[in-house]
């Protein structure tokens, strides 16, 4: 029907057109130009936060290094508060965590490595803490809680650790059978890249000695015991012939 309209009528329906519809275009570049540039300023302010942060955790390393443990640890708690969920305060809590095993405060590294595992968003940063505490309740006698912090078990780049820490709180427990199991599937999960672990393979060989010792040991008292059981059976026999010629002689007599 357009194709029928003069051009005076045509222009005059453009005019309508866009006097019904330029408020909404107008609108909508409008709201599309404040979500564009909200959008940029979350992304600044974003980048600004983790430029922050960055900065204050080289702070904490700095502090760690040059041995001021209580400004280093003074240090991440303020980043901590400052900036709660960064990547940033889980490496300086795994950093302070460190530092307070090294100097045989366990427990307080034990919490530091909890908060993390516990917080972080980061799945990668979450199980290198949680291999870390199972370490460290581990070394503070605490077995069960070591193998309960591990839980199931851990695929990928994380399985052969996984396997070598259960091997070292079966083995602090004294299950020695159990803890050589797990080391062999640690070292089975390292592949063959990785297998040639001096640590490890001392672990499994120290345990195998010890088995095939134990298995030795085994082997030679049962066959001291079937020895004696031989030789009293031998001397049963030989007091048995020897009764009937004893009894002959005492009758000649």
């Amino acid at each position: 029907m357009d194709d029928y309209l003069s051009d005076k009528e045509q222009v005059e329906q453009v005019k309508a057109w866009l006097r019904a519809n330029v408020p909404w275009i107008l609108g909508g570049i409008a709201v599309g130009g404040l979500a564009i540039g909200g959008w940029r300023w979350w992304q600044g302010h974003t980048d600004q936060l983790a430029l922050q942060a960055g900065a204050q955790y080289q702070q904490v390393l700095l502090a760690f290094n040059a041995g001021d443990k209580a400004r280093g640890l003074a240090l991440v708690d303020e980043l901590e508060r400052d900036h709660a969920g960064s990547p940033y305060t889980d490496q300086a809590n795994l950093a302070a965590a460190r530092v307070l095993v090294e100097t045989n405060e366990l427990e307080r590294g034990a919490q530091r490595l909890a908060t993390v595992e516990r917080n972080s968003h980061d799945p990668e940063l979450a199980t290198i803490a949680r291999l870390r505490l199972a370490r460290v309740q581990v070394s503070l006698g605490k077995f069960d809680e070591a193998l309960a912090t591990l839980g199931a078990p851990l695929t990928g780049a994380f399985a052969s650790r996984y396997h070598e820490v259960r091997g070292d709180a079966y083995y602090a427990k004294g299950d020695k059978a159990a803890a050589l199991d797990e080391y062999r599937a640690a070292r089975l999960a390292a592949g063959p890249t990785l297998a040639e672990n001096d640590v490890l393979n001392l672990k499994i060989n120290d345990l195998t000695g010890a088995a095939d010792a134990a298995a030795h040991r085994k082997e030679t008292a049962q066959a001291g015991a079937s020895a004696n059981v031989r030789s009293a059976s031998g001397a049963g026999s030989a007091a048995a012939v020897a009764a009937p010629h004893s009894s002959r002689n005492a009758g000649s007599r």
